[in-house]
């Protein structure tokens, strides 16, 4: 039985073809060698028109770096940023790298349980209690991976109250997955909601998801200036600048045709309605449909205390995604990796025959249980 995999954080999409020839040409006129370790002032300006003409944010090129995928943006901040001990505030469910680049640059990682009822986001008394004279950063992730999280105005302007009544905490917001959207709601930007804490926050973003740029790795980040000149001296004495082709093809992502950028985001919610009516109609799992990203967050609560055929109780929500994978075939990631349980994470990476597939063999899997009630006698 082949597997099908939904594990992926990557689009399923080829990088558009005007893209991969900007890389071509590049390679061509000798665009190959070293970099301005910030970026090339090219690239960095097509970065502050998009943040200028999507966002309403006003950036001198001075104020915005790139780096070798938004993962490094981040990593340069906590390092640049971070002494022994100091906190970051991270809402669970979380993208599992944020915990893990605070402890590597020697922070201690605060976490912020979230419900599905809040559409997994916290709620501004929250994190407001995770707050110590200790705190150096709150990260928020819009839309999230993986619960698909969204934030709104009045819920922004909530988190901005806390953040001016404690001015030593810096925020990170990770808007990796801004046009992968499905609700409805106006887009509001933080910083639109909150301009007077512009000096305190760090916008990370990237072409990877956008574009179906991953192997491209390019990321980049906008914030006040000794912040970028302090994660551009980190970068300088690891990686040094980009690579010079990937910058070409970024600056053609950022300033060419964008209907890609549409099309892509219709296809994914196609399939987000694909994979949440399949899973629906599944018995034991509880699921919502998220607001953006292109993964589902699903319960799997009423899956545990059930028996597989085999006699192995299913404890927890790994177990539940190592039943998947060895009963149905279907690889997906649990909700451990994520801070919060029991839950499984699907990707909607993938095509809608596959969805259908997936969710048709995920029935049958779950069918075969045995209901608690017999597992217990």
């Amino acid at each position: 039985m082949p597997i099908l995999n939904l594990t992926v954080g990557e689009p399923d999409f080829d990088t558009p073809d005007a893209i991969k020839e900007a890389g071509i040409a590049a390679i061509r006129r000798g665009d190959t060698k070293y970099t301005p370790v910030a970026g090339t002032a090219a690239l960095r300006a097509a970065i502050r028109d998009k943040l200028q003409r999507e966002n309403s944010l006003n950036y001198p090129i001075e104020q915005i770096m790139v780096a070798n995928g938004a993962k490094q943006i981040i990593f340069n901040a906590f390092a640049a940023t971070l002494d022994e001990g100091m906190e970051v505030v991270i809402p669970a469910p979380y993208w599992p790298s944020f915990p893990d680049m605070v402890r590597i640059n020697g922070g201690r990682p605060v976490f912020v349980p979230t419900v599905p009822e809040s559409d997994f986001k916290p709620d501004a008394p929250a994190v407001e209690r995770a707050i110590t004279p200790h705190t150096r950063w709150l990260v928020l992730n819009s839309p999230s991976n993986p619960a698909g999280a969204v934030y709104g105005e009045a819920e922004f302007a909530a988190l901005a109250q806390v953040l001016r009544r404690h001015p030593q905490v810096l925020l990170l917001l990770d808007e990796l997955y801004e046009h992968v959207r499905f609700d409805q709601r106006p887009r509001v930007h933080f910083l639109a909601v909150a301009p007077d804490l512009a000096d305190r926050v760090l916008v990370v973003n990237g072409v990877s998801k956008t574009y179906a740029m991953t192997g491209w790795r390019l990321g980049y980040g906008a914030g006040p200036l000794p912040l970028v000149q302090a994660m551009t001296a980190v970068q300088s004495q690891s990686s040094s600048g980009a690579g010079s082709i990937s910058q070409a093809a970024a600056l053609e992502a950022l300033a060419g045709d964008q209907s890609f950028v549409a099309d892509a985001a219709a296809a994914y919610a196609k399939r987000r309605d694909a994979l949440v009516s399949g899973l629906a109609a599944i018995d034991g799992i509880d699921v919502a449909a998220p607001e953006g990203a292109f993964f589902v967050y699903a319960g799997c609560a009423g899956l545990l205390g059930r028996t597989t055929p085999a006699g192995k109780a299913l404890r927890s929500d790994t177990d539940a995604v190592d039943y998947l994978l060895t009963s149905a075939g279907v690889a997906t990631v649990d909700g451990a990796s994520f801070g919060l349980s029991p839950y499984v994470r699907f990707s909607l990476a993938v095509s809608t025959a596959t969805i259908d597939d997936a969710c048709e063999r995920i029935r049958r899997a779950c069918a075969a249980l045995l209901p608690r009630t017999e597992a217990a006698a």
